[in-house]
């Protein structure tokens, strides 16, 4: 399992919009982490994506958005997996 989730890390990693990314479990736990993103966020951003399950009924796994003036984070869960992507916002 540890080489799917580093391939997957590097895949998204590589793409040359992405900034950083994380990978944790259900509870919080970090899986991994690349580039400019931090495992000190693991469990805000499960527990980001499990607030935003209760408000999005009509969907399974809501995708948030997060943005300030240089970055933004997309939080989306799939199964028992959160994933977290930081890219460099357009401008």
């Amino acid at each position: 399992m540890e080489k799917n989730i580093e391939k997957t890390l590097d895949e998204v990693k590589n793409n040359e919009t992405t900034i950083g990314c994380i990978l944790v479990d259900r509870a919080g736990l970090c899986l991994g982490v690349k580039g400019n993103a931090s495992s000190d966020s693991a469990g805000i951003i499960a527990a980001i994506a499990d607030q935003a399950a209760k408000l999005e009924f009509s969907s399974t796994f809501p995708i948030v958005t997060i943005q300030n003036d240089n970055r933004k984070c997309l939080i989306q869960r799939q199964g028992p997996v959160v994933g977290a992507i930081y890219k460099h916002v357009a401008s």
